[in-house]
């Protein structure tokens, strides 16, 4: 894919091939092109040039929610909660969503047991289930970045794209969300823009190089670490600032 912004280039013929289950890190410098990428799969901005194929489809010019429906998940560099709503009833609007049963209320009263069920069952999954019944916006920033991946988790995905999972956390935190992401299935693709070198280390089967819009170089983590230009135009600063 490629995509300009008023004369800027930020993607040019940028090509992945991810198989199912595998776990992608995407990396780069400020300006690298990542997020868009990203919004470009996620179906946040509208493909210019190139194709988006999920599981032999073509999902191009499908809506965010289309995509979701079909099973691309995704986390936000900023939370993306309702904030004034309890840590489960943030998880139970998921789950009614992916039953589609959000606009029948009346249609599907013996539902709402499995719906508080599955949301009970995600809570649990990431974590918190002792925080349940607090609400979103009372939670500690980790607890935050956790329910939303509950939330994301709860519509059952294929694909999850991961932007910054860690981003701002303090060090234990972080463990926790390194720990929370180990632990889901290894069917799950998993796609991951992140700046934690070691977080990229720990989690990545593969890493993708960005560097103006452009792939410099794909490999697992020891080829990617080992590649000289990847040591200079990325690496070497980000370790230097270490």
């Amino acid at each position: 894919m490629s995509h300009r912004f008023d004369g800027v280039q930020a993607l040019t013929a940028v090509n992945l091939q991810i198989a199912p289950g595998e776990r992608r890190a995407i990396i780069g410098p400020n300006g690298a092109g990542k997020s868009t990428l990203f919004n470009l799969i996620a179906g946040e901005l509208p493909v210019q040039t190139g194709r988006v194929w999920l599981h032999g489809r073509d999902i191009t010019h499908l809506p965010v929610p289309a995509r979701a429906n079909l099973g691309v998940g995704r986390t936000f560099q900023r939370n993306n909660l309702f904030a004034g709503l309890t840590a489960l009833e943030n998880a139970r609007l998921a789950v009614q969503h992916r039953e589609r049963i959000n606009r029948h209320w009346f249609r599907h009263i013996r539902g709402f047991t499995a719906v508080h069920t599955a949301a009970t069952a995600i809570l649990e999954q990431v974590g918190l289930a002792e925080q349940a019944h607090i609400t979103a916006s009372d939670l500690a920033y980790g607890q935050q970045r956790a329910l939303e991946m509950a939330l994301a988790l709860a519509l059952h995905p294929r694909l999850l794209l991961l932007d910054e999972p860690t981003a701002g956390m303090s060090p234990a935190e972080t463990a926790d969300m390194i720990q929370l992401i180990q632990s889901l299935p290894r069917d799950l693709t998993l796609l991951i823009v992140e700046h934690d070198m070691d977080v990229i280390f720990t989690l990545a089967d593969q890493i993708t190089v960005l560097h103006y819009g452009q792939v410099i170089r794909t490999g697992s983590p020891a080829e990617v670490q080992a590649d000289e230009r990847v040591r200079r135009v990325y690496l070497g600063d980000v370790m230097r600032d270490a």
